[in-house]
């Protein structure tokens, strides 16, 4: 009996001692978030953009363990946030600077880094100074910092350009070594997302088409950099990267600031005491202290107008899939109930659809297709707004546009369809197992992952997949009044740059969300000045605004669970994070759990470098079991 009492107090201590934990957690939390509340009153100073992160269409719903648990939790920052709070800065006296921190800078898509640039620009073009400071850009953070008036750099510091492209894993080997058979179901020669699957190395087909693609957003890259920076010797650091730094003694730094790339070199205080000599030094704080306006703060003080006719946004941000999901993934389910009860109670006079998509689920896209089309059953006129990727599900809920907006550097069109099914029979057998059993059909018990999949399954699977892919590009020639045939030609799984998919026909226009909200004004016949744009999106609970928080005050006390900002750190960040990512999509796609797919996976190298919490670790149980 003293054993069995013994034990019930062990138990009963871990229990209150766990209740205790969550509490002081959640409690910490709540005290975070009414200490982090943001501040409409705003005074003088410089307005600091702390990039730390990544700038997406829609940041991804906090991870409550991740968060509690004191896991790194990248920032990612909304697009339309950033550009707002530039824009607002631009014509306020209260903003004698404007500085962007962007040490730790994760980056975005093209498309997206281009439209910040430009808000940068127009800062700088209105005479307010713009202040960058990093230890390292690489190319998406310079593709922002060249637009600033002064760029400085830790003297330990560097720029690595790197350009688009790189390797990606293949399974081919593995899954033969595992005895895996993955039944690959797929219509479109450039439909490459399956390959890993399918082939040790990239084909001919995807590789030309990688590096079209690749290069027409190196191009647009390096075009915009050149004309920000027009002094700047960049050529000499993309074509001769090892000559040119070896030629100032091996000092990135000194390369950098002698070939016009930055202006200053310094440290975090150095750097402080130039904004502090143009925003004012705070008083009673360590040296290289500044009078600062916090962006929060900023955007608070600055919020999205309320008056005026109301043009519904909806947005189609992350990988595409059924049912519901957070904030950062689209949820067939969950967008359609967003823009239908939109529809229902907002009084919109038209509608933007906002897509930053790779795409995903097939039966997903559709339902989120569907409900668009209960928009123009209304009578409201859909313009679409591709952000930095609209391609293959992405593409597909873009079909109702009346017209559609991209950049010259959005990635869409993947217009191509697969599936995988993976099954185990020979794995099976290499231990020794075998399976057995009847059919009274040619369909029964299909499909068997312990035996493989049958002749009629397979028949059956492709034929679906086929047409999925006909009712696609029916879908799409219908849309961009093209001939199927045509579709088919300039589809088949290829992902066009935005300059080259307008000249196919896939895209009418350049602009940007703000131009896409003033079209569909003028459509539906409202004066675009008076029209404000009303954004569908679900908005956040108290617990997670208050994980918000918790992870933000987490974030400004450390290091944002990144590594550490110079040459080797960021790389060696990058790569991990590049793994992380493609073990995720391996894994996803071996799971069984996913049907028919609209989706273009070769699309993420071109995105921020960063991977979820669950794929960084899993990358940590393999690192651990292979003893690394």
């Amino acid at each position: 009996m003293k054993l069995v009492r013994g034990a019930w107090k062990l138990l009963v201590g871990i229990k209150d001692a766990l209740v205790l934990l969550l509490m002081l957690l959640f409690f910490g939390g709540l005290f975070a978030a009414l200490s982090a509340r943001p501040n409409t009153r705003v005074t003088d100073g410089a307005l600091v953009l702390d990039l730390s992160g990544s700038i997406v269409e829609q940041p991804a719903e906090a991870d409550p363990f991740a968060a509690l648990s004191g896991q790194g939790v990248a920032q990612e920052l909304r697009l339309r946030d950033v550009v707002r709070a530039l824009d607002a800065a631009k014509g306020d006296n209260r903003v004698k600077a404007v500085v962007l921190d962007m040490d730790r800078f994760a980056g975005g898509y093209p498309a997206t880094l281009a439209e910040v640039g430009d808000a940068v620009a127009r800062v700088r073009a209105g005479g307010k100074p713009v202040l960058a400071y990093a230890t390292l850009y690489t190319d998406g953070a310079y593709r922002i910092a060249a637009n600033a008036s002064e760029i400085w750099q830790n003297p330990f510091g560097g720029t690595m350009f790197r350009g688009p492209g790189g390797s990606q894993l293949y399974y081919k080997g593995l899954i033969d070594k595992l005895g895996v058979n993955a039944h690959v179901y797929r219509v479109g020669q450039f439909k490459s997302a399956v390959e890993p699957f399918t082939r040790a190395d990239q084909s001919e087909p995807a590789r030309a088409a990688n590096q079209a693609l690749y290069g027409a957003i190196f191009d647009q890259w390096r075009s915009a950099v050149q004309k920000a920076r027009p002094k700047a010797q960049l050529d000499a650091f993309l074509t001769r990267p090892a000559e040119t730094v070896q030629a100032a003694g091996g000092d990135v730094a000194q390369a950098n600031l002698r070939g016009g790339l930055v202006d200053k070199l310094g440290d975090r205080i150095a750097f402080g005491q130039r904004v502090a000599a143009i925003a004012g030094a705070e008083a009673n704080k360590p040296l290289g202290s500044f009078r600062t306006i916090k962006y929060a703060n900023w955007l608070a003080a600055n919020p999205l107008p309320t008056g005026g006719d109301a043009v519904g946004v909806i947005t189609v941000a992350g990988t595409i899939v059924d049912g519901e999901a957070k904030a950062g993934t689209a949820g067939g389910d969950t967008i359609a109930k967003l823009l239908l009860d939109g529809l229902a109670t907002k009084n919109l006079k038209a509608l933007v659809v906002r897509v930053d998509s790779p795409g995903g689920s097939v039966l997903a896209s559709e339902r989120i297709r569907q409900a668009i089309l209960q928009a123009k059953a209304k009578g409201l006129p859909v313009v679409v707004s591709m952000g930095g990727l609209a391609a293959s599900g992405g593409y597909w809920v873009s079909t109702p546009g009346d017209v559609i907006f991209a950049e010259p550097n959005t990635i869409t069109g993947s217009i191509g369809v697969f599936g995988v099914i993976p099954t185990f029979e020979n794995t099976l057998a290499k231990i020794g197992v075998s399976a057995d059993g009847v059919a009274t059909t040619p369909l029964s018990g299909q499909p068997d992952v312990t035996r493989g999949t049958t002749p009629a399954f397979d028949a059956i699977m492709q034929g679906n997949v086929e047409d999925i892919y006909r009712r696609f590009t029916g879908l799409v020639a219908q849309s961009r009044k093209l001939p199927q045939p045509r579709v088919d030609q300039i589809g088949q799984g290829r992902v066009w740059d935005g300059g080259t998919a307008r000249q196919l026909g896939l895209v009418d226009r350049f602009g940007t969300l703000g131009d896409a909200v003033a079209e569909a004004a003028k459509r539906a016949k409202i004066d675009p000045a008076k029209a404000r744009a009303v954004y569908l999106d679900k908005q956040p609970g108290a617990w997670e605004t208050i994980l918000k928080s918790y992870a933000d005050q987490q974030r400004d006390q450390g290091d944002g669970g990144q590594a550490a900002t110079d040459l080797l750190g960021m790389a060696a960040r990058d790569q991990r994070a590049v793994v992380a990512q493609a073990l995720g999509d391996a894994r996803a796609m071996l799971s069984g759990r996913v049907g028919v797919q609209a989706r273009c996976l070769e699309c993420a190298g071109l995105g921020p470098v960063d991977a979820s919490v669950s794929d960084r670790s899993l990358l940590d149980l393999i690192v651990a079991r292979l003893g690394l």
